[in-house]
């Protein structure tokens, strides 16, 4: 075990975590986590600079793991998140590592869903409260009493809270928190409000400060599709159909997932084998050799089991789990477009993982567009440009070769050539679907927008059923503009954020914005009329989740 999780075993830790660590996939600690699990592991107080994606999470869910006592039902630690999304990332980040924990849980307090079954688990001794500031402080109003056995706190994007005005319920909270309790704080950046947090409420604080300088390689086209989680496999098939490839790399984060996809690639035709860390190095060595002279096309594999892997015939990087920080994106994205080659690689992104994707982009500085699920018309025509290239070239001299076998057989089976040649072509097919009626009913049913199942938090005016986009504004009141933005639901945007952003970036009082109204692709926004061309002037650049605002008057017809 200590050989296999390389760093990790160097920080001591519970070997139950060490364990959760080694399913995950993780080998080796990021700079974040290198520098941060001793300190908070000794209990001190510290503030981390680090970037969303460079695996901070890990960086305190380890260690406070480590010292958590599943004996104690009651509430240990406490993680403080910007947004429902990140709180539901965390929570999930912390179940993970605690699956060989018996008796630790975890509960996700945010917006948007039901109190009581909240309240209930936190009274029930879940150990680990992942929440979001506002919800957390209606908890605190029904039992003030709810936070007094915690004695580790964590407040990630400490810099978002602000923005999205978390302020005041920040400072509830510590109120409700022991005196004598570990606090750690993370932030991307460090401005004055952050600071004065810090002194007030940290107890010589340690600091550590990553820099983030991943790049990536011009060359290499990057795309990504939303699918369920239970929908890669399908989704994969679907995208090879039409994908002129050489040779491929599909990376996944779990041993077991290499093997299940290899199978299930085997069994539809392709020649496809798996490369994890259980593979002999003989066997690994097999499966490179295959794949650079041909033998092989598609190799399925864990980060770890592909370093060093370099076969110029990849062309393509299927990117089937995501990754956990947009280094390891880069580092895998890297196995195609060498030596000044081209390459594609295609990223499949479930609900929860949206963020991270975001996040990829900010820190790799390119877009990474969306693209669709091949319909049933190009899957057709995909086959139908397989099957032509691999006849071509018999055809040139088939006639003088086959042209008597050709005659005897329809006269020994009394059918037409015609006849002959699509019986012939059903065979070399293998029965493979190659028309639009059997190839639609074939297809996986994966989304070809945001899946129904994620929607983001909304606040403010709740959309009626029916067409959201063709609902006609709210009347505005007097004195007040109404601007609009092209960021919109299906963008990962509820109201709260654009409320944040706005009154971050604009200087204004809360009373000054009015109504928001968050559509599936689109948003409008209540201004005041007075001076607004200033404040969009001001707001240019403002950036809500990645994307910019570009917030323009809304003319209304």
């Amino acid at each position: 075990m200590t050989q296999e999780l390389g760093g990790f075993a160097a920080f001591n830790l519970n070997p139950n975590i060490l364990a959760a660590v080694a399913a995950t996939g993780y080998e080796e600690p990021s700079a974040i986590q290198q520098q941060s699990i001793p300190i908070i592991m000794a209990g001190h107080d510290m503030i981390g600079q680090a970037q969303t994606g460079t695996g901070k999470t890990a960086a305190f869910a380890l260690p406070i793991l480590h010292r958590i006592d599943p004996a104690k039902r009651e509430p240990q630690a406490l993680i403080l998140a910007p947004t429902r999304e990140l709180a539901l990332q965390v929570a999930t980040a912390f179940e993970t590592y605690a699956k060989q924990m018996p008796g630790v849980t975890v509960v996700a307090v945010y917006g948007g869903a039901p109190m009581g079954p909240q309240l209930k688990a936190i009274r029930n001794g879940a150990q680990i409260v992942v929440a979001t500031p506002g919800r957390l402080c209606d908890h605190l109003r029904r039992d003030e009493k709810v936070l007094a056995t915690v004695n580790h706190l964590v407040l990630d994007e400490a810099d978002e809270m602000l923005k999205l005005g978390f302020m005041d319920d920040l400072e509830v909270i510590f109120k409700a928190l022991p005196a004598t309790r570990q606090t750690v704080l993370f932030s991307a950046t460090l401005p004055q409000s952050i600071r004065a947090i810090a002194e007030r409420h940290l107890r010589d604080p340690q600091h550590v400060k990553i820099q983030t300088k991943t790049q990536t390689v011009t060359a290499i086209e990057q795309a990504h599709l939303l699918v369920h989680a239970d929908q890669k496999t399908s989704a994969v098939l679907s995208l090879l159909e039409v994908e002129d490839f050489d040779a491929l790399i599909m990376f996944v984060r779990t041993k077991q997932a290499t093997l299940d996809l290899a199978s299930a690639l085997e069994a539809k035709g392709y020649k496809a084998a798996a490369l994890n860390g259980d593979i002999a190095q003989n066997q690994r060595e097999r499966v490179i050799d295959s794949l650079k002279d041909g033998r092989l096309d598609i190799v399925v594999a864990t980060d770890v089991a592909a370093r060093g892997l370099d076969v110029p015939r990849i062309t393509h990087v299927f990117n089937v789990d995501m990754p956990y920080d947009p280094e390891s994106y880069v580092h895998r994205i890297g196995r195609t477009g060498r030596a000044g080659r081209e390459g594609r690689a295609l990223l499949l992104v479930t609900p929860r993982e949206r963020r991270m994707l975001q996040v990829i982009e900010r820190v790799t500085g390119q877009k990474v567009v969306e693209v669709r699920l091949p319909d049933a018309q190009a899957v057709l025509d995909a086959r139908i440009k397989k099957l032509t290239n691999s006849l071509s070239p018999l055809v040139a001299d088939a006639e003088s070769t086959h042209g008597d076998l050709l005659d005897r057989l329809t006269a020994d089976i009394g059918c037409s050539p015609r006849a002959l040649a699509a019986a012939l072509l059903r065979k070399a097919t293998n029965g493979q679907a190659l028309n639009l009626a059997a190839i639609e009913k074939e297809r996986p049913l994966v989304p070809n927008n945001a899946p129904r199942g994620d929607r983001p938090e909304r606040s403010g005016d709740r959309p009626d059923r029916g067409d959201r986009e063709r609902r006609a504004p709210i009347p505005l009141a007097e004195g007040r503009a109404r601007c609009r933005t092209a960021l919109g639901a299906r963008d990962g945007i509820a109201a709260k954020n654009l409320l944040g952003a706005i009154l971050n970036e604009g200087g204004l009082a809360r009373e000054a914005i009015g109504r928001i109204q968050v559509r599936d692709s689109f948003s409008l926004v209540e201004l005041p009329e007075d001076g607004l061309e200033k404040l969009l002037a001001k707001l240019k650049d403002t950036r809500v989740a990645g994307k910019q605002l570009k917030l323009r008057r809304y003319r209304e017809d």
